[in-house]
């Protein structure tokens, strides 16, 4: 049944309203041949395998299925191309880490000079504060070992000295890192304090599936994405869900659920949050929405909802203010949204081209736009005049989907990136893009 939302949206009449879901026991998000309406959320519980069948069935549905057609009625911006650079662009590889679980790599995230990678269940540091020099990278800390049963980690965050992980299991772990380097787990939200305030109460409960019903508080099915800005983590899922949580202390106090919202017809693949506390989701019902909330509140309103991907809408990424907003997803493409003067709002401006198979990933650092791929490979791009794009490079070398990607700046054109793969490797790319025309750095007109 096509359900027409009465709240405002930028659409185009053309984009359909039956949810497109992906179902891959590790990677929901990722299974773009297929798509089925679902209004109940499916199992919080599914733990990952740690045989090697398992990551290679996960990882062969992802190739195999084919990604919907691009959209032929975005405008493609990628006009720039090398013969028109006045630009030296150069990489390389330095290394390739191979974590000892021997599991897909589901995550990547950098913080202060430490890099965080999931793979399966367990977390791993590493000490990658020489990375851009090329120097050796270390192996610190590596801790949920033991939680198999907490299921796949989709996502890490950092808010208020502590590490939030998204889980499989419908959960979200905080963790905090002690003088030695070891993570210690602090709590497991919701918090125990939290459900003995609500519990007794029935207005606290909502129906999650038929005959089941549970507090509010709680995510009904695995815990796909964090982000975390001014206090605050937010966390979507395949539940449809988007809550807000307060950081809390060091301790782990006062961590509790601020808000939860009904965000999507389908499952929440993706969150951001600008600097000015505006959240945006992406869903498997291929719309991206928009959300804010007023001063000293804690509830959250729908501003704007986004609609012109196809297909399920994978991954999110802002630009450094906050004014461009990139979505990728399963129709190969990833579009080019900015703020509109006259509106609120953002608006598509156009559609990045060149991958082959699904958008999985996205990061902006600097001036640079990173794509990851289901074909793949790693795609660099660059805003040159006009809101025009090129892309600068394409970096090969894995055999499996490029799931995850981080990058650390160096200064002066030089950017370390990270890429995370399905095949069970992390490969770090030295990437140094410089000016050739009298040392003005960045110009692609």
């Amino acid at each position: 049944m096509k359900i027409r939302s009465w709240l405002a949206t930028c659409s185009s009449s053309s984009c359909a309203a039956t949810a497109a879901d992906a179902t891959l026991p590790l990677y929901r998000s990722s299974n773009c041949g297929t798509s089925h309406s679902s209004d109940s959320p499916s199992g919080a519980t599914s733990s990952s395998s740690s045989s090697s069948s398992s990551r290679e069935t996960s990882s062969s549905s992802i190739e195999s299925n084919l990604s919907l057609q691009t959209l032929p009625s975005v405008p493609s911006l990628q006009t720039l191309t090398t013969d028109s650079l006045h630009l030296s662009i150069s990489h390389h590889l330095l290394y390739t880490l191979s974590p000892p679980c021997l599991l897909p790599i589901t995550c990547l995230a950098p913080h202060d000079n430490l890099l965080y990678a999931a793979c399966g269940h367990e977390i791993h540091v590493y000490d990658a504060s020489n990375a851009s020099t090329g120097g050796e990278i270390s192996h610190i800390d590596a801790f949920n070992i033991r939680a198999s049963s907490s299921g796949s980690v989709k996502s890490v965050a950092f808010c208020g000295g502590q590490v939030f992980t998204a889980h499989q299991d419908a959960k979200i772990r905080v963790w905090l890192a002690a003088a030695d380097g070891r993570h210690g787990l602090v709590a497991t939200l919701p918090t125990l304090g939290d459900r003995l305030r609500r519990f007794m109460f029935p207005k606290n409960y909502v129906t999650v599936r038929r005959h089941q019903k549970q507090l509010w508080i709680e995510h009904a099915d695995a815990v796909s994405a964090l982000a975390a800005n001014d206090g605050l983590v937010y966390s979507v899922s395949w539940d449809k869900t988007l809550k807000a949580w307060s950081s809390g202390s060091d301790s782990g106090s006062n961590l509790r659920c601020l808000d939860s919202v009904r965000a999507h017809h389908d499952a929440i693949n993706a969150v951001v949050v600008a600097t000015d506390g505006t959240v945006y989701t992406g869903s498997a019902d291929r719309r991206i929405r928009v959300w804010a909330r007023q001063t000293g509140e804690e509830r959250h309103s729908l501003v704007v909802t986004l609609e012109k991907h196809r297909s399920a809408v994978n991954a999110l990424a802002l630009s450094g203010d906050g004014s461009v907003l990139f979505s990728g997803a399963c129709d190969r493409s990833i579009l080019v949204w900015e703020r509109e003067d006259s509106a609120n709002h953002m608006v598509v401006t156009g559609a990045l081209r060149g991958h082959a198979k699904a958008i999985l990933c996205l990061i902006n650092i600097s001036d640079l736009l990173l794509s990851g791929s289901a074909d793949r490979t790693v795609r660099i791009w660059r805003q040159g005049a006009e809101g025009r794009y090129c892309c600068l490079a394409v970096l090969q070398g894995h055999r499996k989907p490029v799931k995850s990607l981080a990058a650390v700046s160096g200064g002066d054109g030089l950017v370390t990136v990270f890429s995370g793969s399905l095949d069970g490797e992390i490969r770090a790319w030295r990437v140094l893009v410089s000016s050739v025309d009298e040392g003005r750095f960045g110009s692609c007109s």
